[in-house]
């Protein structure tokens, strides 16, 4: 009997002539099934090009709240539907959203958004309450951001930041209350805490103001301006020493840095800069034990005259 069957290899042939046909923006491959060749690509219809991120649910959280009015009720509605199907508290986006309207300087809606997240009891952090204390001071708020800092200092005696020094510092210094100045620099001394260079800065300036030539010099030699400083290039820390930051102009000033934190030099081309470890620490100057004492510099507070703000 005739047979009219193929062999395998005229059947493997034959389907690799085959190929499907081609639509209008599609990948050029052709698709052999008895090979396993490549298959052919089409656009997914589901792909989509929105962002979910952090980032994108932050500024959709700033637009949200952007226009609304001040009242404390419509405020804290639009926030809690905005998290109304989150199954956690998006604690990153928030905090993202904070700092977007800190670079905006809207000081109100940060304090709002800062009280609504507490009240919620999440992001009970220093860093929380130190962009709190902020805002309320940047908006004119003093009397309550001195009942914050009363309330974080009473908490937590002996284990609060120094940038919370630094700042109450500075407030206290731009508004001309000398007396207060005095007593949180006087409630440092006494936990022992080494105040940074712009709190030396700006005492030592109103010591020089009010006169008190004695008291300026003993917080000079007590505290020395440091011979070297820290900066961050391109991840790695590096040592460089004072005198260069001043010629350059980008040393520690108090009335413009007040986070007490180290700067970031783009271009990192600094003379004199040693790499150092994380783990080095800051040299101390052995002439600092013949210092005087720190009951001395905090009789400040008690003797400052009356100023006039």
């Amino acid at each position: 009997m005739l047979d009219l069957s193929y062999s395998p290899g005229v059947f493997t042939r034959r389907l690799l002539l085959f190929q499907f046909p081609r639509r209008k923006g599609s990948a050029d491959c052709a698709v052999v099934c008895a090979a396993k060749g490549p298959r052919p690509r089409y656009p997914r219809v589901w792909k989509t090009n929105k962002k979910i991120g952090t980032i994108s649910k932050s500024v959709k959280l700033v637009e949200c709240i952007k226009g609304l009015s001040n009242v404390k009720e419509e405020v804290y509605g639009a926030l809690d539907s905005f998290i109304a199907w989150e199954l956690e508290f998006p604690l990153i986006t928030v905090k993202k959203a904070l700092k977007t309207l800190e670079n905006m300087r809207e000081w109100k809606r940060i304090i709002q958004v800062t009280k609504w997240m507490l009240s919620k009891g999440q992001g009970r952090t220093m860093g929380s309450y130190y962009v709190l204390l902020n805002a309320l001071a940047e908006d004119g708020r003093l009397d309550e951001a001195e009942e914050l800092w009363q309330k974080l200092f009473s908490e937590n005696l002996e284990s609060t930041p120094r940038m919370f020094y630094d700042k109450m510092t500075s407030i206290y210094y731009r508004r001309g209350m000398h007396d207060k100045m005095f007593e949180v620099f006087a409630d440092m001394e006494e936990l022992g805490i080494r105040p940074t260079p712009s709190i030396v800065e700006m005492v030592g300036e109103t010591f020089q103001k009010l006169g008190m030539i004695d008291k300026y010099k003993k917080l000079k030699h007590k505290y020395p301006p440091p011979k070297w400083e820290y900066r961050y290039i391109k991840g790695k820390r590096v040592k460089i020493k004072a005198s260069r930051l001043r010629e350059r102009g980008d040393a520690s000033d108090g009335l413009r840095k007040l986070d007490g934190g180290t700067d970031k030099e783009p271009n990192g081309s600094y003379e004199d800069a040693e790499v150092v470890s994380d783990e080095l620490e800051d040299e101390v100057d052995p002439s600092d034990d013949s210092d005087p004492s720190s009951d001395e510099l905090g009789e400040a507070a008690n003797s400052c005259p009356e100023t006039t703000i």
